[in-house]
């Protein structure tokens, strides 16, 4: 078989793939849109323990103004955040999401999410940049990672 024979058959092959990996991708968006869902819900209504049990145990929180957190320290802040935050919610800009598969381990999420609260009797509102990793562990999911920035 020549080279270029080899070369045809191989890209025939990846073609044919095609559909299937963009059937693959979009269920895991999608997934993965149900799970973010979850999660801000969750923050949005105070729930801690719900909140709790889409964190990882090894979660590691990145945040440019706020610095590293881990799970114990995450949880102590949100803890303290849903005290004190009064009517601060969370809303993913869902056109900005992009979803990427991590070969047996899970997925990257990425986008932007804007967070309201009343400041002065006024919207107080920004959009930021966040970057979750998900981790699939025996059918469960799990943020292990999470990168917030541009604050």
């Amino acid at each position: 078989m020549s080279k270029l024979s080899i070369l045809l058959t191989l890209c025939a092959g990846l073609l044919s793939s095609l559909p299937l990996v963009a059937r693959e991708q979009s269920s895991l968006h999608a997934e993965i849109l149900q799970l973010d869902k979850q999660l801000f819900d969750a923050f949005n209504q105070r729930d801690i323990e719900t909140t709790k049990r889409l964190l990882d145990t090894d979660v590691e929180f990145y945040h440019d103004t706020g610095g590293l957190a881990d799970y114990q320290q995450t949880i102590a802040n949100l803890n303290r955040l849903f005290a004190n935050a009064g009517d601060l919610t969370r809303t993913l800009l869902p056109e900005s999401t992009e979803v990427y598969p991590i070969k047996d381990f899970g997925a990257i999420q990425t986008g932007q999410h804007r967070f309201c609260h009343t400041e002065n009797a006024e919207p107080d509102c920004n959009v930021f940049k966040f970057l979750h990793i998900w981790k699939k562990q025996d059918e469960r999911w799990t943020v292990v990672r999470v990168v917030s920035y541009d604050h």
